[in-house]
């Protein structure tokens, strides 16, 4: 079954799962950023055929998200590494598993947990506004047209969500 490209739709979700709306990338993304890079290594702990890892990860490539780094000069050998671009999906790919927990992880917990670091302790992500540190919900938000708006498939969600929630104009 061939699927619709979004790369043209004027939506960054829409765009964004155009690469990455399939389930191995988002598997062979928490792979790279957790440390697993080469393809072997990748193929074995994915239980993944060659054939669709080598698909995804030229993908991934090619959109500049992975970058090949020799390891081994004779004979050569590549393992795969995260770009910036690369790395700024490991927040979307944290909030993709703290709702997995809430909604899919079981009787016996998460699978996983998230330890940062810096200050030693589990966590859990949030979505925050840049500007006051408040959470981001639906019921808080509102979505307005921006620069590269414009209407066309794919791009319904502008006008009724902007017509449902946009706050009230002063009279």
């Amino acid at each position: 079954m061939t699927r619709t490209p979004l790369s043209d739709v004027a939506c960054s979700i829409a765009r964004a799962t155009d690469l990455f709306g399939d389930a191995w990338t988002a598997l062979i993304m928490r792979d790279v950023l957790t440390g697993i890079g080469r393809f072997d290594d990748l193929a074995h702990d994915l239980g993944i055929s060659r054939k669709v890892l080598a698909a995804r990860l030229s993908r991934l490539v090619e959109e500049g998200v992975l970058a090949r780094e020799r390891y081994q000069q004779r004979p050569p050998r590549e393992a795969y590494v995260a770009t910036e671009k690369g790395k700024e999906l490991y927040s979307v790919l944290l909030a993709l598993m703290d709702w997995g927990d809430r909604w899919y992880a079981g009787e016996a917990g998460p699978p996983a947990r998230i330890h940062h670091r810096d200050c030693d302790r589990d966590t859990t992500p949030v979505t925050a506004c840049r500007h006051c540190g408040g959470a981001l919900t639906p019921d808080n938000t509102t979505q307005l047209p921006g620069p590269g708006g414009r209407v066309g498939p794919g791009t319904r969600v502008i006008g009724p969500l902007i017509a449902s929630r946009a706050p009230e104009q002063p009279r």
